[in-house]
């Protein structure tokens, strides 16, 4: 305990301490453990908490804040009328929702117009719907003008909502946010620049309201800076999660101007390698630069009908509108002639703010923590803490909790879902507090186990730096593969780094050694520890890996304040040998049945009821032609009340190819009463070995979408115009090669002109279109409390198909 320090030397390595064995030297060595450890504790508790509590939402503001502010009472309001039901676009409802919006941005002075258009999709939403993608969209245009413009700043969110819920959250929270922002700057000196607020049509469907306004509307000429508004779920902060390249001046404006400035460069980093789109991917198309913002917790019920009002964090959507507000009126009146800086930035949160740097810094800073750590591992050996070959072995072993703890997690979460496999179908579990603190203290668990195990052969000295050797290696990876991310390693590696220099510098047994892991460790909480927390909703508990390879981490940076838990080995034999090695493994031991308290307490908490109901997908598709019906559904493994429909799996792709690829469970269905959608031709000529076919499809119900298909054995398409614009001809895998799908058709029908090349006397076409709702269709039984809807954009779909020889 008390042992005398060996001092650092230049010649030979000090001779080992007296009844000390090499191994158990730590690189620090407090005379009062305890008080040390319960100290360097509370201090890394403390600042845990701060950076945690920076994460909250703030308190919303009542409807009666004063004019120039935002408040959350005045855009709910608001919100009640956007998502008082579903609208998806081309309804009657969403008519009434754009009339709404309408008349509050007139009431308020602006000038305000609709964009009604035919405009293909964004993205790559709907490409597996069949084929290449248009829709009508009405986009909602106001603006108010700026005093001395140098540009234009867009502040955007979509009206639409799914088919399957009134889209309480996505997207009336952006959309209100909007209008209430709107409000707020003009009750106050207009702004320097133009302020265009931009409500867009068809977002869920295809992107296309996004499409239309950044690519053929006058106001998007000259580009500017786009603020899109999102929400992915019903609460937590909002996250900035996604820029436009070259983004280094868009985050100094956004750190200093978002009154709450939540966002890291790792985020956009991993959102630019997803699929995902939203509106701003149509703005990013067309070349203008911005930011993306969203709250994602309580991802549930994303996409279903409890998205209501009712699930809205008012927090989160007074987050949402101060930062909006305060992003708006700072880029309102700065110089909008160049924002593009020529690098990205690397940017995270801390309490109080955002720290950034820029992005060429990130491979320097990761040569120096590997540099850092080299030395520390040298003057560590030289000090007589541990030899080369501990040194090596601590660098091996540390790999052990890197890779066993998200392994765990995943096998964790594999079993929950086998217990409960209604799961499956959704972002989150509808509680999920419970099962991310055992993913937690199984990760915890699993590192202080590795930890009691090779702790007395290998040595704290030599673990701590074989950890921060880890870090400083994957900061060098990600420095090269994923610069945004690379801040997560590199940081709390420097931090480690010099720490552990300080320690081994400084008298062992006064305070100053734990004071410098502490701060160390600090630093590794500061980053890592709100990393952890937002990606757990970010990914979802299916991918909760991420989180306990993270929280390994910070473990592994936290290591020498670990080993103040742990009784001093020194020489002892006997019972205080092993008294010591049961002490050593009781943090693990509690960690470990934390995780299987946790996790069951999850299960018994977390159960399916009327307010939480199990997710189910079910589709009804009738060929008109033959009248032969099937229900179908996208589960892998049925629930309970989807396996009354389904008992099979089959390919659709024939049958039905707006539908998309792929397998489908199915089972027979009683045949409606329900018309195909009517394909007439208008024109047909023939010339030069081409064929022209002007033809009009028109549903003869309410449809959310209609779909066209040409069977390529029949004819080979050559050209293609939808409402008189040009579509891609991209031919598909399957018989039927090329298709069209329409969204929010009008009730007069679609005009559709195809240039063929025939290979057969008749042209083959298959038309079908697509309402929502199942509860009029024969056989049908309505869901019991506990059984949901799951959040998917063919849900509740009634298709309706029949192949036109012509």
């Amino acid at each position: 305990m008390g042992a005398p320090t060996t001092p650092v030397t230049t010649g030979t390595p000090p001779r080992p301490i007296p009844g000390v064995h090499p191994a158990s030297r730590a690189l620090t060595r407090p005379r009062r453990r305890l008080v040390a450890a319960a100290a360097a504790l509370v201090a890394l508790a403390a600042v845990g908490a701060g950076s945690l509590l920076d994460l909250r939402t703030p308190a919303p503001k009542s409807a009666d804040a004063p004019a120039g502010a935002f408040s959350a009472g005045r855009a709910y309001e608001d919100v009640q009328v956007i998502a008082a039901r579903s609208h998806v676009a081309g309804s009657p409802a969403n008519e009434e929702v754009r009339a709404h919006l309408e008349q509050q941005l007139r009431g308020l002075g602006l000038e305000t117009e609709v964009q009604d258009t035919v405009a293909p999709e964004a993205g790559q939403l709907s490409g597996a719907a069949g084929g290449a993608t248009v829709a009508r969209v009405r986009n909602v245009v106001a603006r108010l003008p700026g005093t001395d413009s140098t540009g234009r700043v867009f502040l955007v969110s979509h009206y639409d909502s799914v088919q399957t819920g009134p889209g309480g959250n996505d997207d009336a929270a952006g959309t209100s946010t909007i209008l209430e922002v709107a409000r707020a700057l003009t009750t106050g000196p207009r702004p320097r620049n133009d302020i265009v607020f931009v409500l867009t049509d068809a977002e869920e469907a295809c992107l296309c309201g996004a499409a239309a306004f950044a690519a053929s509307h006058p106001l998007a000429a000259d580009g500017g800076v786009v603020l899109n508004l999102e929400a992915r779920g019903s609460t937590g902060p909002v996250i900035m999660f996604e820029t436009s390249r070259n983004n280094a001046k868009l985050v100094d404006i956004f750190g200093r101007a978002a009154p709450h400035p939540v966002g890291t460069s790792f985020a956009v980093e991993i959102y630019r390698a997803l699929p995902n789109d939203t509106d701003f991917t149509a703005f990013l198309d067309q070349k203008f630069v911005g930011l993306n913002s969203a709250y994602i917790d309580g991802g549930a019920i994303y996409h279903t009908p409890l998205d209501t009002p009712a699930a809205m964090d008012r927090g989160s959507l007074q987050q949402h509108g101060d930062n909006a507000l305060g992003l708006a009126r700072e880029f309102g009146d700065t110089d909008l002639t160049d924002l593009r800086s020529g690098h990205d930035a690397t940017y995270f949160p801390v309490p109080g703010g955002l720290v950034r740097y820029p992005g060429w810094l990130t491979v320097p800073l990761a040569l120096l923590a590997v540099a850092l750590v080299g030395t520390l591992g040298w003057l560590t050996r030289r000090s007589g803490r541990a030899s080369t070959g501990r040194l090596a072995a601590g660098f091996a072993l540390a790999l052990v909790p890197i890779v066993a703890a998200p392994v765990a997690a995943q096998l964790l979460w594999l079993a929950i879902t086998t217990i409960r496999p209604g799961y499956a179908e959704l972002l989150d579990p509808y509680r999920p507090i419970w099962y991310r603190l055992a993913v937690l203290a199984l990760a915890t668990a699993i590192l202080f186990t590795w930890y009691a195990l090779t702790r007395r052969r290998i040595g704290p000295a030599a673990l701590a730096v074989g950890g921060l050797a880890w870090l400083a290696l994957l900061g060098v990876l990600l420095a090269v593969a994923v610069p945004g991310g690379a801040y997560l390693t590199t940081v709390p590696a420097l931090a480690g780094a010099l720490g552990g220099l300080v320690a081994l510098r400084t008298r062992q047994t006064g305070p100053w050694p734990v004071v410098a892991v502490t701060a160390a460790a600090a630093v590794g909480v500061v980053i890592l520890l709100p990393t952890v927390v937002l990606l757990f909703p970010a990914l979802g508990m299916a991918m909760g890996g991420v989180a306990a390879l993270v929280a390994v981490l910070l473990g592994l940076v936290a290591l020498p304040v670990v080993d103040l838990l742990h009784p001093q080995a020194g020489g002892q034999r006997g019972l205080l040998a092993l008294r010591a090695r049961r002490l050593a493994v009781l943090p693990a031991g509690a960690a470990a049945v934390a995780a299987v308290v946790l996790a069951g307490v999850g299960l018994g908490v977390d159960r399916f009821d009327a307010a939480h109901p199990a997710p189910t997908h079910l589709m009804y598709a009738m060929d008109a032609g033959t009248g032969q019906a099937r229900w179908l559904s996208h589960e892998s493994d049925p629930q309970p009340w989807t396996d009354g429909y389904v008992d099979g799996v089959t390919d659709v792709g024939d049958d039905f190819p707006g539908l998309g690829d792929g397998e489908l469970r199915t089972g027979p269905a009683q045949s409606a009463n329900l018309p195909a959608p009517k394909l007439e031709v208008l024109a047909d000529a023939t010339a030069g070995g081409e064929r022209t076919l002007r033809l009009r499809l028109t549903p003869q119900r309410a449809a959310r979408l209609a779909t066209l298909h040409v069977d390529t054995s029949t004819a080979t398409v050559l050209r293609a115009e939808v409402a008189g614009r040009s579509v891609p001809v991209e031919p598909r895998a399957g018989k039927w090669g090329f298709g069209l799908v329409f969204h929010a058709p009008p009730a007069e029908g679609i005009e559709v002109t195809l240039t063929v090349r025939p290979i057969a006397g008749q042209v083959a076409l298959r038309a079908m279109d697509a309402s929502d709702g199942l509860d009029a269709l024969p056989g049908f039984r309505p869901r019991p409390p506990a059984v949901g809807v799951v959040g998917s954009h063919s849900s509740e779909m009634l298709a309706v198909a029949r192949t036109y020889p012509i």
